[in-house]
């Protein structure tokens, strides 16, 4: 009878026994952080699944394991899993039942692993996943046709990356399932061909597909596009269908390290915003338009092998007019390509136009005038060209009020437009590097007739707050030439011989970067310049570090490639605390004056492996890996000195000793000789 009332009990009791031995199996401590709904596995030399978790999770992250295999019962007691992520194991295979209790999985991560070995059975794992919006493949040795394998019947699928993997060819099948894909990762293949492989992707607006091995686009048709990037491959030409009326979504293309022989042929109606096109070999061809011997190979037809001559391409190569529409585009990026001029009126089509990038190419002349800049352009760098003019009238200098950004550095100019500064109301930053540019007296601004002037003058722009003079063979620098200003970045660097006077002294207050590197300054008071945070004064052959160099919360300081012996210790300590970066290689120092080494390692030294020093000897050595036992601590003397004393000492005291023997005593060194060198021989 007792037996039979405890039995309600007992089987009330067996729940929370089961329980309690879930807990004692699966402690707190297990495996994986679980913070809310996440559970954090990554980096736990996992083998499979972990189970104890909450049957709530949403998200596991099971990154950086050793799964090999998803076994069909490994995700059972999940049922609530949104996120999984995978990456970095040995996975090879998802066996086909894995997510079959996982239905509301949406994102899927499967990235750097081996599912080209099991691919078959993982493609029928997938299909079971009915909400699957976000799938990472990338880095899987996955080639065309496991791809195609893998995405059958993935209509729900948003967000796919197959970058880093091996495909090659890719054609209407390649992702015919797809249709509500927005976003495609495919760089990072060996491609070469892409035909017709979006056409069935119309919510397509994002695609990447960079770093492979594209010939050509050509026939370009995707409206529905909106970011498109096809940088690092091998193209030639990039030509958008021309008979198409409607309006194309391109916002950006980048098209940068390719091989474009052309300005590409863009979409006739496009909203496109920024274009890239830099690392190219890009010309305009207007000029040749009227010679003759090339009427009759003025265009170009591609064809479609497939489908022989029904979708033909022709582009007229010497036809500057064929741009397309370029009326909304904000950047345009030309660096590192052979423009040598703008054809008539292509300024004129970007009046958004607010950042142009000519960096690199070969620009002879700029006529501002007839190019008609637009009011909009914030940045203009046409840094090493070949520009030996540059042509403006006040009134085009006058509708640049936006420009904020002026580099002109590394051309051949030797004049610029009169009032070229005082017009730009709201330049911040200009560059004239590496020009024959001399800065003008207030009083002495020679302006010719056709306004331009061999000297350059930026008094009272007080929008201007950093100026580069590097290399423009400046003699000096008048005294008022920076009143007015209120710079903080100022470079007059690799002016050899440069007289500065009192120049910088209206700088005072607010210059926080200043390089005199290769100026040949010796003795400047820096004391002045109490926010200066840079300081370059590299290549002046300074015997000491300036004094006053103490006084300053100097972050970065460079004194590379002077004469410096050593480095007070008093000096070394008053800097080090404030100092992040410092600059020291090429400098002959005195390997047993280094105690600043030791201070300074709390600072980073750059190329701190190759500084040197000389010992007494004048042999190098790598700082760091100088024996400072071999010098004293006193004074600095070192063993060397005492090594170089006594052998002399030694030489001399064996020296006398010599003579002594030979004129007082030779009976003894002949004695000593024949004991020695004269002993009988055995015949």
């Amino acid at each position: 009878m007792l037996v039979h009332r405890l039995t309600p009990l007992l089987l009330g009791l067996l729940p929370l026994w089961r329980l309690l031995t879930l807990v004692s199996g699966h402690p707190q401590h297990g495996p994986c952080q679980q913070i809310q709904r996440t559970a954090l596995c990554n980096s736990r030399k996992l083998n499979s699944v972990p189970v104890g978790l909450s049957d709530h999770i949403e998200e596991l992250q099971l990154n950086f394991n050793q799964i090999q295999t998803l076994q069909d019962d490994s995700l059972l007691l999940y049922p609530s899993l949104n996120t999984l992520s995978l990456a970095c194991n040995s996975l090879e295979k998802l066996q086909s039942n894995t997510f079959k209790n996982t239905k509301l999985l949406e994102n899927l991560n499967l990235a750097n692993n081996n599912l080209y070995t099991g691919y078959q059975e993982s493609s029928e794992a997938l299909k079971t996943v009915p909400r699957l919006r976000v799938l990472d493949l990338s880095v899987n040795r996955l080639d065309d046709e496991m791809v195609a394998t893998l995405l059958e019947n993935l209509t729900s699928l948003e967000y796919l990356n197959l970058s880093g993997n091996l495909l090659q060819r890719l054609d209407e099948t390649s992702f015919r399932d797809l249709h509500q894909l927005k976003e495609l990762d495919l760089q990072r293949n060996i491609m070469f061909e892409i035909d017709g492989a979006f056409d069935s992707n119309p919510k397509l607006q994002r695609l990447n597909l960079a770093y492979n091995y594209l010939p050509c686009l050509t026939d370009f048709h995707m409206t529905q596009l909106v970011v498109l990037n096809v940088s690092h491959n091998f193209i030639e030409w990039f030509i958008s269908r021309q008979d198409m009326n409607d309006t194309f979504q391109l916002e950006t293309v980048d098209l940068s390290y390719n091989k474009l022989l052309f300005f590409p042929f863009l979409p006739n109606q496009s909203r496109l915003l920024n274009l890239y096109l830099s690392h190219n070999t890009i010309r305009f061809y207007e000029q040749l338009a009227e010679n003759d011997t090339l009427q009759n190979s003025s265009t170009v037809e591609f064809y479609n092998l497939k489908k022989y001559t029904q979708n033909n391409v022709t582009a007229k190569l010497w036809d500057d007019s064929l741009h397309g529409d370029i009326s909304s585009v904000q950047i345009l990026d030309l660096t590192w390509n052979q423009v040598e001029y703008f054809p008539r009126g292509f300024i004129q089509k970007m009046p958004a136009l607010s950042r142009l990038r000519m960096c690199t190419n070969c620009l002879g002349a700029l006529n501002l005038t007839s190019e008609q800049f637009p009011a909009s352009l914030y940045e203009l760098d046409i840094s090493n060209n070949r520009l030996n003019e540059i042509i403006a009238d006040e009134g085009t200098l006058g509708t640049l009020s936006n420009l904020t950004y002026l580099n002109l550095s590394l051309n051949n100019l030797t004049m610029l437009p009169s009032g070229l500064f005082s017009s730009l109301s709201s330049l911040r930053s200009a560059d004239l590097s590496y020009n024959s540019i001399d800065i003008c007296l207030h009083d002495e601004a020679e302006i010719s007739t056709d306004f331009i002037s061999t000297c350059v003058d930026w008094a009272d722009v007080k929008s201007l707050r950093q100026l580069y003079l590097k290399g423009c063979n400046l003699e000096r620098i008048p005294a008022s030439s920076f009143d007015g200003l209120s710079l903080t970045h100022l470079d007059l660097s690799d002016n050899p011989g440069l007289l500065i006077h009192k120049s910088l002294q209206s700088l005072s207050r607010t210059l926080q970067h200043l390089g005199l590197g290769n100026t040949q300054i010796q003795n400047f008071d820096y004391s002045r310049f109490q926010s200066l945070k840079f300081l370059n004064i590299s290549r002046n052959s300074l015997l000491n570090l300036p004094p006053s160099l103490t006084t300053l919360d100097l972050k970065t300081l460079d004194i590379r490639d002077n004469k410096l012996s050593t480095i007070p210790s008093a000096h070394a300590y008053t800097l080090a605390p404030k100092l992040h970066t410092i600059f020291l290689t090429g400098n002959p120092f005195n390997c047993c004056q280094t105690e600043w080494f030791r201070t300074f390692e709390t600072v980073h030294m750059v190329a701190q492996s190759d500084i040197e020093c000389e010992d007494l000897f004048r042999t190098t050595h790598k700082v760091e890996r100088f024996n400072w036992n071999l010098c004293s601590e006193e004074g600095g003397e070192s063993l060397l000195w005492l090594i170089l004393l006594i052998v002399p000492l030694c030489m001399f005291f064996m020296a006398v000793s010599v003579v002594f023997l030979l004129t007082f005593r030779p009976e003894i060194l002949q004695k000593s000789i024949k004991k020695k060198c004269l002993r009988p021989t055995s015949y």
